[in-house]
């Protein structure tokens, strides 16, 4: 029996450009890649050079710690670059689409007859399983290990998020294969999480899962929020989480047997001119939407939301459902905190604009404000929902205070959970980064 969750803390931003339903073809990309900075911790070994033939699902490289987790190719083609940055480290494997859409064949049998190793073996081998990630730590499951649940959360709160009904909609027997998948590999319950407020007649009819509700605002959406209310985790234990869109990939796979990366992309942001959702593929270049789209150059595109999203590098991410386009804060304002004005946000009442809590915003790339030492405003603890101390978390990671980390719970979190902490920070502390360097403080130390 699921649950119905009420979250009493937390801030929503809301901004112009939110995707209307609207679905259409993106540009088939000449270019694709596969970039292993996409996931947090890997260290790439390649399996392929520059010139080589592959098929959509061959494995292009593998990672260093355990070679059983392969990083396959989205599109067949000829790999026609290995693009490397400093100290010779691996940005992105790019792959010439020569369109023919030609798989890797993974030869699925019936699903009720497969063990568990024998899933994991087809997952692994068909470059899916980094799809699959764990808390703590937020990186690629490892797949010795037994998680004590699965979390889906379906439903995004951060600015401009993706509807995931109008998703999966369009693929609801790939996401219940994918569920029923999923449920082989843990004997504890698999949490699909929805949004409270919504109509709930569409997941109703998704099969094996717990239909757990949260009601609030950002983060509510997030793995760590819904983890901390219903499934808290302990030093020693896992909970595995998938993305909804990397679900239907699941499914797909032992339904037809092959690697099929294709995916909806909702192109957001104050700055596009027609917000909406490309049925594009993992890794597509990011010139598969019409650049007609764009209101001017002036602009930040974000893959991901613009909380917890980074600068396009000119790929679409892995773990991205949408790509954010909001104008660059390249200008000062004189005196600009101190005028009354109703076209800025705040989370306080610094500007009159509190008194229309239901406006929406184009807000720009500007910090709006100085760096500076920690200031303990109390801010954080208003937008971080879940049961820990955000401030000592941040201020124990700085320290690299190991024992302290632990007691204030640093296996629950990652980025995205205290991402509303860097937004409301007086001090303008990079929040996210400070939390990412104290978890892998943590895997290195007590690997």
């Amino acid at each position: 029996m699921g649950r119905t969750i009420t979250l009493k803390k937390g801030l929503d931003i809301k901004l112009k450009g939110k995707a209307e339903k609207v679905l259409v073809d993106a540009v088939k990309p000449k270019m694709v890649a596969v970039q292993p900075t996409d996931f947090e911790g890997i260290i790439p070994k390649l399996i392929v050079k520059p010139g080589a033939e592959v098929k959509a699902g061959t494995a292009l490289f593998f990672a260093k710690k355990n070679p059983d987790i392969k990083f396959v190719s989205p599109v067949s083609g000829t790999v026609k670059q290995i693009v490397r940055g400093e100290r010779r480290r691996i940005l992105h494997v790019l792959i010439e689409a020569d369109n023919k859409n030609s798989y890797e064949d993974f030869n699925i049998s019936d699903l009720s007859s497969l063990s568990v190793e024998n899933i994991k073996e087809k997952l692994l081998n068909a470059g899916i399983w980094p799809f699959i990630r764990q808390r703590p730590y937020a990186i690629i499951a490892d797949p010795e290990t037994k998680p004590k649940s699965i979390f889906i959360s379906a439903f995004d709160s951060a600015p401009l998020g993706v509807d995931y009904e109008f998703i999966l909609s369009k693929e609801l027997d790939n996401f219940q294969k994918g569920i029923d998948v999923l449920s082989k590999l843990t004997e504890g319950s698999i949490n699909l999480n929805i949004d409270g407020k919504a109509d709930d007649s569409f997941f109703s009819k998704i099969k094996g899962v717990e239909l757990n509700k949260f009601i609030g605002k950002h983060p509510a959406g997030t793995i760590g929020t819904q983890i901390n209310k219903i499934d808290p985790i302990n030093k020693g234990e896992f909970i595995w989480y998938v993305n909804p869109q990397d679900v239907i990939i699941i499914g797909r796979l032992f339904s037809e047997g092959k690697f099929d990366a294709r995916k909806l992309i909702a192109l957001v942001g104050s700055q596009v001119s027609e917000p909406k959702y490309y049925n594009t593929i993992l890794g597509a270049e990011l010139n598969v939407f019409n650049d007609d789209a764009l209101n001017d150059k002036s602009n930040r595109v974000i893959n991901g939301d613009v909380l917890t999203g980074i600068i396009a590098n000119g790929f679409i991410g892995a773990y991205n459902s949408q790509v954010s386009v909001i104008p660059e804060g390249n200008y000062y304002e004189f005196f600009g905190w101190i005028i009354p004005r109703l076209n800025k946000f705040s989370m306080s009442k610094t500007y009159m604009s509190w008194l229309m809590p239901s406006k929406k915003y184009s807000l720009d790339t500007n910090v709006n404000g100085g760096y500076r030492a920690i200031v303990v405003t109390g801010e954080y603890e208003k937008v971080v929902p879940m049961d820990i101390l955000p401030t000592y978390l941040v201020k124990a990671c700085l320290a690299e205070d190991i024992d302290k980390m632990e007691q204030l719970g640093i296996y629950e979190v990652a980025e995205e959970d205290l991402a509303l902490c860097e937004f409301v920070c007086t001090s303008k502390i990079e929040v996210q980064k400070i939390i990412r360097d104290g978890i892998n403080l943590m895997i290195k130390e007590l690997s």
